[in-house]
């Protein structure tokens, strides 16, 4: 009960700032009906209490789940073994990520039906899973993660060249919907007990990168699949945005089926589980008990987290969005800056992944300064995102090719534990707040700003949201390694 308490107080103090933000906007630039700023600070308090509880669940459910599966999968000592297990365990996580399911129906949408939503499930969750295979053979093979992500990003670049822009937004938003509330704490925990039973040196900054190369699967694998189909343009028809009406029944609406996707969500992990326990796990009835425990704690969780998201906070910010780009759409940089900076304080894989380095690291590296460095950099994304929207010239690829290409050089200037934490720091960051209302924030903008391709802008803010860290984890590094040398001296 202490645990949950503390990870309620945590994220209300997460939470507060983008409620502030809100209120501050709606009083002064962009004010918005009574019934939807009373229904924004309902949906603050379902996000505050949901993520509190899906926080506890993952702590004693989730991450004891995906431990145990690592250390499993390790001991097998058979490398076929641990390639067609890491493969299973990646596509069954990700093919029921709710983030993944709400970004598929959106691509459906964009693409005019040309796209189903199953097969960008099926497509992406092979991605994830080829690279979860491959991230937890380079733990037991102790391959440097600097030089898997220079392969994988230079074959990511020959085939960006041979997509066309909406696939390229499309692939890279793909990629940060994956490792969303759901996927992470699972593969973050997956990595983690592998390394640690393999031991050796390097077992601390083997604990992270899972989550980086999880990532990079669905950028290839939709990019492939663009080529593959021959795909090189995408006209839909975006949905109209059409405002909740009422201040309770917008809840009541989407509440049954959260419900029902939540527990989709949460189904293949709880089957998974049985399986591995009555075969390999063998866990006593009270241990047994406490990670069941943990799993309905999630579920309840994620279930609030979403209600919260859906039903209060995306609405505001497509009108926030909209309302800043018809009247002061100067602002918009400056706003989009303000956003980031506290929106990623919201999203719960991002303190899932924190509070694993601050463990990893034995408090070497705080949580505090992790999270630190993760706002500014995605406050410089939304930023840049908003920038590219007012500005007809400034294409999605002006900023994600140099800035990847970034990230890579600097894996090989800093510390190797802070390339794992950079790149799943990039994973991590583009979850659900960043999947609702900072792209709804952007579609209302684009679509307020008509030099704006509200398909193509709208997908980039997500890309931009997930490239970032990279960088700004591996200064933050560079800044630790340069410090170091200096008390060393």
């Amino acid at each position: 009960m202490n645990i949950l308490l503390k990870k309620l107080k945590e994220v209300s103090l997460s939470v507060l700032p983008i409620t502030i933000l809100v209120v501050i906007l709606s009083f002064t630039i962009v004010p918005i009906g009574t019934e939807m700023f009373i229904r924004f600070l309902i949906g603050a308090m379902f996000v505050i209490i949901g993520l509190g509880v899906f926080l506890f669940g993952a702590h004693i459910g989730i991450g004891p789940i995906g431990n145990l599966m690592g250390e499993t999968i390790a001991k097998t000592n058979k490398v076929h073994l641990v390639g067609i297990l890491g493969f299973i365990l990646g596509f069954f996580i990700t093919i029921a990520e709710p983030d993944l399911q709400i970004l598929a129906r959106q691509i459906n949408l964009a693409s005019g039906g040309k796209l189903s939503s199953l097969l960008i499930l099926i497509v992406v969750s092979i991605g994830v899973g080829i690279m979860v295979a491959i991230g937890l053979l380079r733990i037991l093979y102790g391959k440097r993660l600097n030089k898997i992500f220079t392969l994988v990003y230079f074959i990511i670049l020959i085939l960006g060249v041979n997509v066309s822009e909406e696939f390229l937004a499309i692939s890279v938003d793909a990629s940060g919907a994956t490792t969303g509330a759901m996927t992470t704490p699972f593969i973050l925990a997956l990595g983690y007990g592998v390394s640690q039973l393999k031991g050796g040196e390097t077992s601390e900054e083997d604990s992270f990168g899972m989550v980086g190369l999880a990532s990079a699967g669905p950028i290839f694998a939709i990019m492939s699949m663009s080529i593959i189909k021959g795909l090189t343009d995408i006209q839909g028809e975006v949905e109209a945005f059409v405002p909740n009406t009422g201040i309770l029944s917008p809840y009541f609406k989407v509440f049954p089926q959260l419900l029902k996707e939540s527990i989709i969500t949460l189904f293949p992990l709880l089957i998974l589980f049985l399986i591995f326990d009555k075969t390999k796990f063998k866990l006593n009835k009270k241990n047994k008990n406490t990670i069941l425990k943990g799993l309905l704690y999630t579920y309840i969780g994620l279930t609030l987290f979403l209600v919260g998201v859906n039903a209060g906070f995306m609405e505001v910010g497509r009108v926030m969005g909209e309302g800043i780009a018809i009247s002061h759409p100067w602002l918009l940089p400056v706003v989009g800056f303000l956003l980031g900076m506290v929106v990623v304080l919201a999203e719960p894989a991002v303190y899932v992944l924190t509070e694993q380095v601050e463990d990893v690291t034995a408090g070497h590296i705080k949580k505090r300064v992790i999270l630190v460095a993760l706002s500014l950099g995605i406050a410089f994304a939304v930023s840049m995102s908003m920038l590219r929207i007012m500005i007809p010239s400034l294409k999605l690829w002006h900023f994600l090719l140099p800035g990847f290409a970034l990230g890579v050089f600097l894996s090989y200037k800093v510390p190797p534990i802070f390339v794992g934490i950079a790149f799943d720091s990039g994973g991590v960051a583009s979850g659900p707040m960043t999947a609702t209302f900072v792209l709804a924030f952007a579609q209302g903008a684009a679509n307020a700003i008509s030099t704006a391709n509200i398909l193509i802008d709208g997908f980039g803010v997500i890309a931009m949201v997930a490239m970032t860290p990279l960088v700004a984890i591996q200064i933050l590094g560079l800044i630790f390694k340069i410090k170091a040398k200096r008390e060393g001296n």
